[in-house]
């Protein structure tokens, strides 16, 4: 007997009169018996539920399912593991290289992977905690495409010359004290061969988490989250704009997601 039923069977009982109860049963409609039948199932779908709400997304390895848009294969296409001539090798990326051919340095893409997926995970965290990024570049090619994916994730772009004093000194170029980026995203790390770009070293001056592709020839000692890569080609550019973009864009969906469980 289901248990509503007994409820009323009970409540007649008590009343000494069990004879309405054939009434009472025809009065309810059959898909209330069926809803009733199935409130322990909402029930446990229900928990599962809250105990997804419950997880912690920096304990979770891959909460934005972000990890596998990055691969040897398409890294590898777009010809990321070309490096510069072995004269312009930093030794600080010797650890990074898969060996020589021709006289050029050739990056392990194997690492690459595992590096650009940390960086892209932690890009998404940002996002979804509504932080400020900024891609930066002195790459002149590459400035239009740097300053419209900006604008398609609703971010910041600077690939113009780095002004000393724009992150240490505000108050001075700016007239004012403003927020300062979460995250700072260089596509190049350098402004010629051999000078680091100084706005990576303003980031680790301001304790900034920086982001940053690093060719053979770049230093990656400053940044936070190392991607060796070539820096140089237009393909592979896309790539990792592609990429980060994708990254911003999840980061952003999960929280509005979130936001209404």
């Amino acid at each position: 007997m289901p248990k509503l039923f007994r409820q009323v069977f009970n409540e007649f009982r008590r009343f000494g009169d069990t004879k309405g109860i054939h009434i009472i049963r025809q009065k309810i409609p059959s898909r209330s018996i069926s809803t009733y039948g199935t409130l322990n199932q909402h029930a446990e779908n229900k928990d599962v539920n809250s105990e997804n709400s419950l997880i912690d997304p920096l304990e979770h390895h891959d909460y934005f399912d972000i990890r596998k848009t990055v691969t040897v294969k398409n890294l590898f296409l777009s010809t990321a593991h070309y490096g510069h001539v072995t004269g312009c090798r930093n030794p600080y990326m010797t650890p990074y290289l898969f060996g020589v051919r021709s006289g050029i340095d050739i990056i392990d893409l194997e690492q690459t992977v595992r590096h650009f997926q940390d960086a892209l995970n932690f890009t998404a965290h940002i996002a979804y905690r509504n932080g400020i990024i900024l891609f930066v570049s002195r790459n002149k090619m590459m400035m239009p495409h740097i300053e419209k994916t900006a604008k398609a994730c609703g971010e910041y772009a600077h690939c113009r010359y780095w002004s000393n004093g724009i992150f240490t000194d505000m108050v001075s170029r700016l007239g004012q004290n403003v927020r300062l980026p979460d995250l700072a995203i260089f596509l190049n790390t350098q402004n010629s061969v051999f000078q680091t770009h100084k706005g990576v070293l303003d980031c680790a001056k301001m304790l900034i988490p920086t982001i940053g592709v690093v060719d053979t020839n770049c230093d990656p000692r400053l940044i936070s989250y190392p991607i060796p890569a070539n820096d140089d080609s237009f393909r592979s550019n896309m790539l990792y704009l592609s990429l980060f973009e994708a990254a911003i864009k999840k980061g952003k969906a999960k929280r509005a997601e979130d936001a209404n469980m």
